[in-house]
C-alpha cells in the first residue's frame, strides 16, 4: 500500500503552476498566489494530521465530502471559510492535481491584494 502524499508532494505538483508563492501562514507551510493563501497544512487543533487545506467554494466543497467522505472534510472551524480539508494519506495525486489547479485558477483571476507592509512616512 503507498504510504499517501505528504506537504512535499503538494509543493511538486503546485510547482507548475504560474505565480505560485511558498509562503507560510501561523507558522505552517502554505502556497500562496497573488498573495491568497490557495493551500496549506491544515493548523487547527481539530483538524487531523496530515490535512491540507485547500481554498475552493462552499458549494463544491459540500459536494465533494458527500461524495468522499473518507477523504474530503470539514471540523467547525473551517466551516465559515471557502476551504476543504483533505487527508493527504487517502487522496489520489490526480484528484489532489485538480484542487489545486482550481484554486490556483480562482486565486489568479483576483486582482492582487495589497502589500500588508506598513510604510513610514519621514519624521519632519
Amino acid at each position: 500500500m503507498a504510504r499517501g502524499l505528504g506537504f512535499a508532494d503538494v509543493r511538486r505538483i503546485a510547482a507548475g503552476l504560474d505565480g505560485i508563492e511558498e509562503s507560510t501562514a501561523y507558522g505552517s507551510p502554505c502556497l500562496k498566489v497573488n498573495k491568497t493563501m490557495i493551500a496549506g497544512i491544515a493548523i487547527n487543533k481539530a483538524a487531523e494530521p496530515n490535512s491540507l487545506m485547500i481554498r475552493m467554494p462552499i458549494d463544491q466543497r459540500d459536494e465533494l465530502i458527500a461524495e468522499q467522505p473518507d477523504i474530503y472534510y470539514l471540523k467547525p472551524h473551517y466551516e465559515p471559510y471557502p476551504c476543504v480539508l483533505v487527508r493527504l494519506g487517502k487522496v489520489h495525486r490526480d484528484a489532489l492535481k485538480d484542487l489545486l489547479t482550481g484554486a490556483w485558477r480562482r486565486a489568479s483571476a483576483e486582482k492582487p491584494r495589497p502589500s500588508r507592509s506598513k510604510t513610514r512616512r519621514p519624521v519632519s
